[in-house]
């Protein structure tokens, strides 16, 4: 038997939205899995509560009726579980995994507006750049920088994050700064094993190219890579707002610049949409608020 509680959510979602498929992306499941709860609500009610067209939808009177029971059902369930008290006030810990140099050059700077928006927010920080395991590591949120994303994950886009192609001027001096794409593949790079690795996408006016690179250094911690290029050992593609302090300082001259690393994505993984804690949905947004416009990400 399908759950009546969320049947009602879905019912309420879809009258409220305008259509089965915007309730089930809001409430996160499947547009047939949402069509199922809608149906249960008929069956259960005993007769058809919408009108539906492929371009329109309405309530029928029974479905007026069952809209407003609906609303008390959830009202008193949320009651219960304490929803509504956390959803206007969040609270509580809640365990970050991240990056260091992403917890160092965004999370960190933007934590004191979190904290003085949401005071009785506690944030336990766990710095890796290793794909955690969000239950068996009792993460509640994972902040990842990739250009792919497994479908089977659930996760929410924060924005787009930039890369540049950059080295110590230093190097350039010595090895001499590369005039195109291929000429990366006789200059010592330095490469990171979480994405992209020894092969390079960038994306120029009028066309995009993939060059295989090699080099003295390869790593798993973004951190390590930004100060391996900062110490001249090779050319490096960095995140946007990690090189950026280094190259308005003269410690990083940016290589390539007619060309463009391809776009990455940062995202936000979590276990469950179901049942999403508001501390957790508040950090969530937060983000999203801060880092989706924000020019430094590009």
């Amino acid at each position: 038997m399908l759950d009546r509680i969320i049947s009602a959510r879905v019912f309420i979602e879809t009258v409220e939205r305008g259509s089965a498929t915007a309730a089930a992306e809001a409430l996160g499941m499947s547009r047939a899995m949402a069509s199922r709860y809608l149906n249960a609500m008929e069956d259960w009610a005993g007769s058809r509560l919408l009108h539906r067209s492929t371009r329109h939808m309405s309530l029928s009177p029974a479905g007026e009726t069952a809209l407003a029971r609906c609303r008390d059902l959830v009202e008193v369930a949320e009651g219960i579980s304490g929803r509504d008290a956390e959803t206007v006030t969040p609270q509580g810990e809640i365990r970050v995994a991240m990056p260091g140099v992403l917890a160092d050059a965004v999370v960190l700077p933007m934590l004191p507006a979190f904290a003085a928006r949401y005071p009785r927010v506690s944030i336990d920080l766990q710095v890796t750049d290793r794909l955690v395991d969000l239950v068996q590591d009792r993460i509640d949120v994972s902040l990842r920088i990739t250009g792919t994303l497994d479908r089977a994950v659930i996760a929410r886009r924060l924005g787009g994050v930039g890369s540049v192609l950059c080295a110590a001027p230093a190097l350039l001096s010595r090895i001499g700064p590369p005039e195109i794409p291929d000429a990366l593949a006789d200059r010592p790079c330095i490469t990171y094993a979480q994405f992209g690795a020894r092969t390079w996408t960038l994306v120029g006016l009028d066309r995009t190219e993939k060059i295989h690179v090699t080099g003295p250094l390869q790593t798993n911690e973004a951190y390590l890579l930004l100060r391996a290029a900062l110490e001249g050992i090779g050319i490096a593609m960095l995140p946007t707002f990690a090189a950026a302090p280094h190259l308005a300082r003269g410690q990083l001259v940016q290589v390539l610049p007619g060309w463009t690393p391809a776009e990455l994505s940062l995202y936000a993984l979590y276990a469950s949409r179901r049942n999403l804690p508001a501390a957790t949905r508040a950090f969530i947004d937060f983000y999203v608020e801060k880092i989706g416009g924000n020019p430094v990400f590009r």
